[in-house]
């Protein structure tokens, strides 16, 4: 996975923070989705590497808990984590067990539980 994390950099468009960021989530029945950071210059309307890859796999028809995993890479050369917006994204749509794995450009990589990553979700019965 981390070849195509690479890989994926390249289509990143992170003109103003330089820092490209890839992600792939891997459906249950082993389809696979890529994401990459999109930024724009009015920097709210900038897009997360993994809410790119979970859009697109939503936009193919999946649904909520037919997600596996998540694989992400930031260009820094250190592991990055999932920012908290992606987090939210990712307790709505992920079972609590699946696995969240964060890579290095050099090849380290962690693994974590969604129930680790988002230990307190706001979910759907927040809003009753």
């Amino acid at each position: 996975m981390k070849d195509k994390l690479l890989e994926l950099h390249k289509n990143s468009y992170s003109p103003y923070s330089h820092f490209a960021v890839s992600a792939i989530v891997v459906m249950n029945d082993e389809r696979e989705f890529s994401g990459v950071n999109v930024e724009n210059a009015s920097y709210g309307a900038t897009i997360c590497a993994e809410r790119s890859a979970i859009v697109s796999a939503i936009s193919a028809g999946y649904k909520k808990n037919e997600f596996k995993e998540l694989h992400v890479m930031v260009s820094s050369g250190e592991i990055g984590m999932p920012c908290f917006i992606c987090r939210q994204v990712i307790s709505e749509m992920f079972p609590k067990d699946a696995f969240i794995y964060c890579y290095s450009t050099k090849g380290e990589v962690r693994q974590y539980r969604v129930d680790e990553l988002c230990p307190y979700p706001f979910g759907e019965d927040d809003l009753k």
